[in-house]
């Protein structure tokens, strides 16, 4: 069984133009994580004030401090 050779251009067009897109979607890829600005570290005294707050409320809903 062969292959046709315009078969076989046609196949072999698609297979080199589907690498092409995906090396210029990993380089787009890569240029987009360069430009990330990372985002400010949390303000851990805020979660530690809101979180004993919150169980000072649990605290008062369990009725355990009277």
């Amino acid at each position: 069984m062969s292959v046709k050779p315009q078969i076989l251009a046609a196949i072999s067009g698609a297979i080199s133009a589907y690498l092409a897109d995906e090396e210029a979607c990993q380089a787009a890829a890569l240029s987009a994580a360069a430009t990330h600005v990372p985002a400010p570290p949390a303000n851990l005294w805020g979660l530690a004030g809101r979180s004993a707050a919150m169980q000072m409320r649990l605290l008062m809903q369990r009725r355990s401090l009277r």
